[in-house]
């Protein structure tokens, strides 16, 4: 209880009342969730089951809001990635080896010339890729963030020339952390790549997580690379706050301690930092599958910004940064959340928002785009949000991997 009140101390400068502040903890999200004790509940495995969207059905958006289908009948969209001249990049790739489900292992391009949110072109703008994910775009160069390594194209208004692989990462592991994003620097000059671990918990032990679970700072060119933060067990969305400057990233933790553990999170990421993983969660709770001793527990862990709830896959980060959405909104961050598979009851399933002020969160979380989830119940779902993306014109895109769409969210003209 003290705890609590304590946090609604906190959050009384953001408006925050008592009640939020509980509600907050209770459901573990925020800057400081209530955790329960390791194995409350039993780990379960539950999966759901994609049907797909029903004709002229969308996701749905506060009110104010317009949902359209930007782009329909694709294959796995993952992330999302718009160019100086507005046309729009997804990256399309699957996890696993059922030769049924080919990975399509391509980027293509969307184009919506006439700005209504339907885009009227789609082509092939790079295909023979590795299960690609994360794109960048700096000074002349193009990058792709494949599983197994980073590649460089020269790039004016379009790819000339074969790539060139400048970093090559590990593959393999634990429930398909094949994801590698890819961030530039706001001077072009560094590049932020994530790598999430082989393993759920480090159980094949250490060797094998070698430059895993860790964001990894290049050079533009791929040299001088080094580990610029580590312990974050399956790092995805990367994104620059607005007020600060500071990299944040939106982070996977581990399964199978229960229910309501270990919550994922999103973080500012400071150089140097280790966030614990695999021998600690969320500050030091120390994880009982490890017989945490010297020097381990002597390792200084910092401890993640703001929790997003036990298993809820979260994926996206987006900060918004554009002026079209209404003010409470702008500067805010979005966040993509795939939806659980090792919890007795869903979680995620959706895009939800987090308000900042400060470059700080300054708030409870919010459902923001919604309804992918069909019936929690039988655990029939129509899609599974991935990545989130601003656009120059300030709308929103999400990809929706397992809908095989694209959504497009822009606020009516007459919101404030």
């Amino acid at each position: 209880m003290k705890k609590i009140i304590l946090y609604a101390a906190a959050l009384f400068i953001t408006g925050l009342s008592f009640a939020a502040a509980a509600e907050e903890m209770k459901t573990g999200f925020g800057g400081d969730p209530a955790l329960p004790k390791p194995f409350a509940t039993e780990a379960t495995r539950r999966l759901s089951k994609v049907i797909g969207w029903p004709e002229g059905a969308t996701p749905q958006a506060p009110p104010g809001f317009r949902v359209t289908r930007f782009a329909a009948g694709l294959d796995n969209p993952r992330w999302i990635f718009e160019l100086p001249n507005g046309d729009v990049l997804v990256a399309q790739a699957k996890t696993g080896g059922n030769p049924l489900k080919r990975s399509p292992n391509n980027i293509i391009r969307l184009r919506d010339a006439d700005g209504d949110g339907v885009a009227e072109e789609t082509s092939v703008f790079l295909k023979g890729l590795t299960k690609p994910f994360g794109m960048a775009l700096a000074g002349e160069f193009f990058y792709v963030a494949n599983m197994d390594g980073v590649v460089r194209y020269s790039y004016k208004e379009g790819i000339s020339g074969e790539g060139v692989k400048i970093l090559g990462l590990p593959t393999g592991g634990y429930n398909h952390h094949w994801t590698r994003n890819i961030i530039a620097a706001p001077d072009g000059k560094k590049l932020y790549v994530t790598v999430g671990s082989a393993s759920n918990v480090g159980e094949g032990g250490m060797n094998d997580e070698k430059r895993r679970a860790n964001i990894i700072e290049i050079n533009a060119d791929g040299t001088g690379e080094k580990i610029f933060a580590s312990g974050l067990r399956n790092p995805v969305g990367m994104g620059w706050e607005p007020v600060t400057g500071k990299l944040w990233t939106a982070v996977n933790e581990r399964d199978n301690l229960g229910d309501d553990l270990v919550p994922d999170y999103f973080t500012r990421v400071e150089e140097g930092a280790f966030y614990g993983w695999p021998y600690y969660y969320f500050g030091k709770n120390p994880d009982p599958r490890w017989n945490i001793g010297k020097p381990v527990s002597n390792w200084k862990v910092t401890k993640p910004d703001y929790a997003l709830g036990a298993h809820t896959a979260s994926l996206g980060l987006a900060f918004y940064t554009g002026k079209a959405f209404p003010a409470k909104y702008q500067g805010g961050a979005f966040i993509g959340q795939h939806g659980s598979w090792n919890r007795s009851e869903f979680a995620g399933y959706k895009v939800i928002f987090v308000p900042f002020s400060g470059g700080k969160p300054a708030g409870s979380p919010q459902d923001f785009l919604t309804g992918f989830m069909k019936d929690a119940k039988t655990g029939e779902a129509y899609g599974r949000p991935v990545g989130v993306a601003m656009l120059h014109d300030g709308s929103m895109l999400v990809a929706d991997d397992a809908g095989n769409a694209v959504w497009h969210v822009a606020a009516e003209k007459s919101v404030k």
